[in-house]
C-alpha cells in the first residue's frame, strides 16, 4: 500500500471513471486497474465496483476512502512544508569549543548561501556539550582538540554517541595574551615566567575535568586562575589583568582585533610542550551535508592560511 496508490484510488473516486481518472493521472487505464486491484489485495477489501453509474466506491470502499483523504491530506500539508518549495528552512549548525577560527569559517560559509532558505546557528560551548549537540544532531558539526592528556576519555565520549572525528590540524603550544603584556615582546615564554600572571581558562560547569579544558597543558599546576565563559571576557582579563591563555596559536584578528598576540610555549624538562590535534566531529556513518563539507573546506581553507 502506497501513497501513489492511495492517490489513484482518491482520483478514481472523485472522478468516477477509469478512463477519466488514467487520463488526469497521465497513465494507461490497465495500468490504473492494475494499480488499483494490488491496492485492494493489500488492504484486504474491494474498494470499488462497476455499475451503470461507472465506477463506484463500495460500503467498505467509503469507509477507506474516509481514512485514505485524511492521510493524502496529512502528506500534502508535510510536502507543503518540508518539500523543495516548502515554507520551513533547512537548519545548518555547528557547536565548537572557542576557536575564532571556526566562527570565521562559520560567516565565509553563510555568505554562500541564501538565508532566506536556511536557519543557521553556531554554537561557543563546553567541551562535552560540543559532543551532546553532534550526538543529538542539533548540530552537525562540532570542532575540538585532542591531545595525548584527553584522547582517550574524548574517543571514548565519542564512540558511546556513535560519533567520529576527523583531523584538521596538528600545532603546538603557544603562549595568548594582549600586545601590552610584559612578556608580548619575549621569542618564547615558559611557566616560570607566567607564574606572576593569571591563566585564564573556559568554563567547563560541572565536567570541570582538565580531561575536558580547551587549553593544552591543563593537567599542569597554575598559581593564579581565572575561569571565563566566553571569548570576549577572555580578552578582557587579558586587557585588564595582563592574563594569558595557552593555545594553538591560531587566531582571528578580524574577529578578535589586532591587539592580540601570541608567543611560542617553551618547554622545559618538567613542562615538555604538548600537540593539539584539532578535529571536527559528525555523526557516524553519516555522509556531512552540502552546507557540513562548504563549512569544513572553509575551516581547512583558514587553517591552511594561518
Amino acid at each position: 500500500m502506497t501513497l501513489q496508490q492511495i492517490f489513484y484510488a482518491l482520483t478514481v473516486a472523485r472522478t468516477g471513471s477509469m478512463n477519466k481518472a488514467a487520463g488526469e493521472l497521465f497513465i494507461s487505464q490497465p495500468t490504473l486497474t492494475s494499480a488499483i486491484k494490488e491496492l485492494e489485495r493489500d488492504a484486504g477489501i474491494e474498494i470499488f465496483s462497476r455499475s451503470k453509474r461507472g465506477v463506484v466506491p463500495t460500503r467498505d470502499g467509503e469507509e477507506f476512502l474516509l481514512y485514505a483523504r485524511q492521510l493524502y491530506q496529512q502528506y500534502e500539508l508535510l510536502k507543503e512544508k518540508y518539500g523543495e518549495s516548502g515554507s520551513i528552512k533547512r537548519k545548518f549548525g555547528v557547536s565548537t569549543q572557542h576557536y575564532s577560527f571556526a566562527v570565521k569559517a562559520f560567516v565565509e560559509t553563510v555568505k554562500k548561501f541564501d538565508m532566506l532558505k536556511y536557519d543557521f546557528a553556531i554554537r561557543e560551548v563546553k567541551t562535552h556539550e560540543v559532543i551532546q549537540d553532534v550526538a543529538n544532531m542539533r548540530s552537525e558539526v562540532g570542532i575540538l582538540y585532542l591531545s595525548d592528556l584527553n584522547r582517550r576519555v574524548i574517543e571514548k565520549m565519542l564512540m558511546d554517541n556513535e560519533l567520529e572525528y576527523e583531523k584538521l590540524i596538528k600545532c603546538s603550544a603557544y603562549v595568548y595574551l594582549w600586545k601590552g603584556h610584559p612578556l608580548a615582546r619575549e621569542s618564547s615564554i615558559n611557566l616560570a615566567q607566567l607564574q606572576n600572571y593569571p591563566c585564564l581558562s573556559f568554563e567547563q560547569g560541572e565536567q570541570s575535568s582538565f580531561f575536558f579544558a580547551e587549553e593544552i597543558l591543563s593537567d599542569k599546576e597554575y598559581p593564579r586562575t581565572i575561569h571565563a565563559c566566553d571569548r570576549a571576557t577572555m580578552l578582557n582579563l587579558m586587557v585588564g589583568l595582563n592574563g594569558y591563555t595557552l593555545c594553538s596559536g591560531i587566531i582571528c584578528d578580524e574577529l578578535n582585533g589586532s591587539d592580540y598576540t601570541v608567543v611560542p610555549f617553551l618547554p622545559d624538562e618538567k613542562n615538555e610542550n604538548a600537540v593539539m590535534e584539532i578535529v571536527y566531529i559528525k555523526k557516524k556513518y553519516t555522509a556531512l551535508g552540502e552546507i557540513g563539507q562548504v563549512y569544513i573546506n572553509e575551516v581547512k581553507k583558514y587553517l591552511e592560511s594561518a
